[in-house]
């Protein structure tokens, strides 16, 4: 009876996996698409997916638009091209047609054609990243309840929506934009008196810690996530102490070296156990390192939502291009890092870790999955700048050449760089799998 639940947990996170590649692939294509349209270079065929074409229609400038059934990529084939990767012509054009060849249009429309699909990505992820931003606003100050998060009985309290926080303990609540900061200054106690004002009086109200011991998020594809937990879960005790506060959680799993913990667990009423051995993680550093610690994959948070204000679409840009920036530099010292030895390979994931983190992030809500798909595209963009031939950054190196040296590669010289970009491409390809399957499973 076990194989119904598995098999929807796998169609699932297939049917994620293929929404996030989908929307990704189509706005990288549509990139090349729309800045080579521009450029007066003709597509012939605009395809999401390879192999066998399952729908397809011509619009009123001749371009045909598919769905292939193989959806794992896609591809835009000008005006002339030989093949998909836009290498080499078919000879089929004649010379009053070349300028709206991707080999006959000046270098700049070319350069840019090609430089156009991941610059797309990453306008998507600065696009989505700034989206979240304005969803989730900035607390308001002064720092007010909303919302209480879900907690076990014990961790009842008459505080209210609309209360503003004064105080907890003796600490003052004078920053609403770093409340997460405030668990290091507040008293660890299982109860703890909290100043505030409601209704015009200032009163103390008693309620549970201010940091307590729930699940926030979970990472994918860590012994958080192989567990089973869920965002809300509460954990109430560990190898049967308890605890009530998440930095109680993280000492544990800290002095734990490594060792399987039995956590007990409250969700939506019901209290259960899992035992869950913490892994071996490599963290960035705000140096731009990394450290390597025991996790077990979750993120806590504090017993109640802020009330929040808008933020500006400027300042959510803004904010948005920075996610973007971090993301990318933190890829590139990855990469370094894991080249050098320094850190683990397991770091690197191919197309069955990508889909595992696609159904995870997609079980956390639309949200999660959102924001991943806004980093999965910058990543997608940073990969397709690499001056691997094949890649987009490959035909911007030829582009480069042919700009320094006043004459284009001979085409002897371009496929034997393709078939040896290719090979790279598909030797990392077998590795990460390898990697995603046995390695690091």
């Amino acid at each position: 009876m076990q194989f119904v639940p598995m098999f929807g947990n796998f169609a699932f996170m297939i049917v994620a996996f293929v929404v996030a590649l989908s929307v990704i692939v189509a706005i990288h294509e549509y990139g090349h698409y729309i800045v080579g349209r521009w450029c007066g270079i003709h597509a012939e065929v605009f395809s999401l997916g390879f192999g066998p074409v399952i729908y397809s229609r011509v619009d009123q400038r001749g371009t045909t638009w598919q769905v292939a059934a193989l959806p794992l990529g896609g591809y835009v084939k000008f005006l002339g091209d030989a093949n998909a990767a836009s290498v080499g012509s078919d000879g089929s054009v004649s010379e009053v047609d070349a300028r709206r060849t991707m080999l006959g249009a000046p270098l700049w429309a070319r350069t840019a054609t090609v430089a156009a699909g991941p610059v797309f990505n990453f306008v998507l992820a600065i696009a989505i990243f700034a989206g979240s931003i304005m969803y989730q606003g900035r607390a308001v100050d002064p720092l007010t309840f909303g919302e209480l998060r879900p907690l076990p009985p014990s961790f009842s309290t008459e505080l209210r929506d609309g209360d503003v926080m004064i105080a907890a303990e003796d600490e003052l609540f004078d920053d609403p934009n770093a409340t997460e900061s405030m668990a290091d200054r507040v008293a660890l106690k299982e109860r703890i008196n909290y100043t505030v004002l409601r209704d015009g009086d200032e009163i103390v109200v008693e309620g549970p810690y201010y940091f307590p011991a729930s699940v926030q998020s979970i990472s994918p594809r860590s012994a958080a996530d192989d567990a089973d937990l869920k965002v809300d879960d509460v954990i109430t005790a560990i190898n049967g102490e308890p605890v009530f506060a998440f930095s109680q959680v993280q000492e544990a799993v800290l002095a734990a070296d490594g060792g399987a913990l039995d956590f007990t667990i409250w969700r939506d009423g019901q209290t259960f156990e899992k035992t869950i051995a913490p892994r071996r993680v490599d963290l960035p550093t705000a140096e731009g390192g990394f450290e390597t610690r025991w996790l077990v994959g979750i993120t806590g948070t504090i017993f109640f939502n802020e009330r929040t204000e808008n933020i500006g679409l400027w300042e959510a840009t803004s904010l948005g291009a920075q996610g973007l920036w971090n993301t990318v530099t933190t890829s590139l010292s990855a990469m370094q890092h894991i080249l050098f030895g320094q850190i683990s390979t397991c770091n690197l994931s191919g197309p069955v870790g990508i889909a595992e983190t696609s159904g995870s992030m997609a079980e956390q809500g639309a949200q999660s999955f959102i924001w991943f798909i806004g980093a999965l595209s910058a990543a997608v963009g940073l990969i397709n700048l690499f001056p691997i031939p094949v890649l987009d950054g490959g035909h911007l190196v030829f582009y480069a050449y042919e700009a320094v040296a006043r004459r284009k590669p001979s085409d002897r010289a371009v496929q034997v760089f393709m078939f040896v970009g290719l090979g790279l491409i598909l030797s990392l390809m077998s590795f990460t799998i390898l990697n995603d399957t046995i390695l690091c499973p």
